[in-house]
């Protein structure tokens, strides 16, 4: 569809998904859902004063197709950011110190799939100067979906690792998959900020480079040492903190004004979170986990108390991915050890295992924690933050 009769000459555009969300002069979208469908509420939005609906079958396409459109019509450069873990962190941070020089939009909250990001270049209004754009991924071909509807100019992979591979299937699927950014930047002669210590992400450019006969600027950093006086826990964030500086000094921060915006963000949403309790010191990573990102996890924490949650889409892979963090809490001679959910069952792992965190919560009230250092590590399925008030 010619979409310039809807978006020529506007600095900006309101659009939604939520019929609840009407307001006069808007784009609705009608999205279909297993459990909802925005087609039954187009003449209610119409009437609350939608100028303009997107429906049907075609919905999603449309929407991005639109996106696309107003990507292009405004011309702002646009960051990629994707990985297996930190990339939400490495886009947090990757903001603050670019919003210390440039008006900014970047992704909110988690809105990297293939919903969210046509709704962040949405978002982007004509003052703005960089927009940075997170991008998750499950299956094969879902960067390249992403990268197809936001035609970033600069890209970035934070790292690896082992994670949904139900859905891609192998290890080696997961770095396909993610080099589909590296694969669009390079077709499109843009930058590329890598991480010169990862093997993985020199293979993955080396693969995406292939017979392309296309050259590409990269920008490297490297992994280095934890920065003092961040409020980030955790050794593995050294690698998002250097992500987030080098793209700062390539558009023009000083890597003094980085970390001086570095040392000021504070991590929420359950992300690398440092808590003091009235009973326990608390570290908090309870909204991502999977093999990678736990062993991380645990291998950066000084502590002696561990509740971790199950690690889920791992498929047939999940049984030995659980037992060798099992194996790691053995090696550490942990004190205290709680985990969560059926999956943990089928390992040798000597420790209590709850089938939900609704009933670890009740046991910790009958034996609380207390004069601990905790380390609460699980995802948004396992729901361990609703335990946090009980430490």
């Amino acid at each position: 569809m010619d979409w310039s009769c809807l978006i020529k000459n506007k600095t900006s555009l309101t659009v939604t998904t939520d019929s609840r969300k009407i307001t006069p002069g808007c784009i609705f979208v009608a999205l279909k859902g297993e459990h909802f469908d925005g087609n039954d509420y187009v003449d209610q939005a119409v009437s609350d004063g939608a100028a303009f609906v997107i429906k049907g079958e075609n919905a999603m396409a449309e929407l991005q197709d639109l996106a696309r459109a107003w990507r292009r019509q405004l011309n702002i450069p646009v960051i990629a950011i994707t990985g297996t873990n930190g990339k939400t962190t490495t886009k947090e941070l990757t903001a603050a110190v670019l919003r210390t020089k440039y008006n900014l939009h970047y992704t909110q909250g988690n809105y990297n799939n293939s919903l969210g990001v046509p709704l962040t270049l949405l978002q982007l209004t004509k003052d703005q100067q960089l927009a940075i754009v997170e991008m998750g991924a499950s299956h094969p071909g879902d960067i390249k979906e992403l990268v197809d509807v936001a035609e970033p100019n600069y890209g970035l992979i934070t790292n690896v690792g082992r994670a949904h591979l139900q859905g891609f299937g192998s290890f080696e699927g997961v770095m396909k998959t993610k080099a589909e950014l590296y694969e669009y930047i390079i077709a499109h002669e843009g930058t590329i900020f890598r991480n010169e210590d990862n093997p993985y992400l020199l293979q993955m450019t080396e693969y995406a480079l292939g017979n392309s006969g296309k050259s590409v600027q990269i920008v490297p950093y490297h992994t280095g040492k934890m920065p003092e006086g961040t409020r980030l826990v955790g050794d593995y964030n050294s690698e998002n903190i250097q992500a987030a500086i080098a793209v700062g000094n390539y558009f023009g921060v000083s890597e003094e004004q980085a970390l001086d915006a570095i040392r000021a963000y504070v991590p929420s949403n359950n992300r690398s979170q440092l808590m003091q309790t009235e009973h326990n010191t608390v570290v908090v990573d309870a909204y991502n986990a999977n093999p990678t990102s736990m062993t991380a996890a645990i291998n950066s924490f000084k502590g002696n108390c561990y509740i971790l949650g199950a690690m889920r889409e791992l498929g047939e892979y999940s049984h030995l991915e659980h037992q060798n963090i099992a194996n790691m809490l053995l090696e550490r001679k942990a004190d205290i050890v709680y985990l969560v959910g059926s999956e943990w069952r089928e390992t040798t792992a000597p420790y209590p295992v709850f089938d939900t965190t609704a009933q670890l919560a009740e046991y910790l009230k009958l034996h609380p924690i207390t004069k601990a250092r905790v380390l609460v590590k699980g995802s948004r399925s396992n729901q361990l933050e609703t335990i946090l008030p009980l430490l």
